[in-house]
């Protein structure tokens, strides 16, 4: 037998001697959880930007907050009070994580000023969310948006930063 094989072997005798229900405690996500949670953070901007105040309450459950803004009409009164503007939001990838409550999520936007030639980014926040399973689909609980600290940590963004206070 060579050593390749024999190391091959006591690795699978290794995972074989695993409970299987050491294998499965963790909190885990279907492939299809995945994807409905990428659509909810591709429908974020484009509500937001749009001004789209119902469609951008109805990504978040009924007690969902933003910020300091917490249920449904206060989510529908910051969107229907911003100032219009002609920076938009451009989520990178974001980085989902199975919770036993449901998920959590941290994704980098770009503030992107597309009235400029070319388009120049303005700013760069990091969110940070708690995602949960309703009825209805994935939902944000809670967002925080804090301004990123690219060596890998995010602090609160000031306020009166971007449009209409907030972002």
């Amino acid at each position: 037998m060579t050593l390749f094989r024999a190391f091959c072997l006591a690795i699978l005798a290794t995972l074989a001697a695993v409970p299987a229900t050491a294998q499965s405690t963790s909190p885990r996500l279907s492939g299809d959880d995945y994807a409905e949670i990428l659509q909810l953070y591709f429908k974020y901007p484009i509500a937001l930007d749009s001004g789209d105040a119902e469609g951008y309450a109805d990504l978040f459950t009924a007690d969902g907050s933003f910020g300091n803004r917490v249920g449904r009409e206060a989510l529908i009164a910051f969107v229907t009070g911003r100032t219009p503007s002609t920076v938009r939001h451009a989520p990178l990838t974001p980085l989902i994580v199975a919770t036993a409550e449901g998920a959590r999520g941290t994704v980098l936007n770009l503030f992107v000023d597309v009235a400029q030639t070319p388009a120049v980014i303005t700013r760069i926040s990091q969110y940070t969310d708690t995602l949960v399973k309703t009825p209805q689909g994935w939902r944000f609980k809670t967002r925080v948006n804090g301004s990123a600290d690219l060596s890998g940590g995010a602090t609160p963004a000031p306020a009166g930063r971007g449009r209409g206070g907030a972002n």
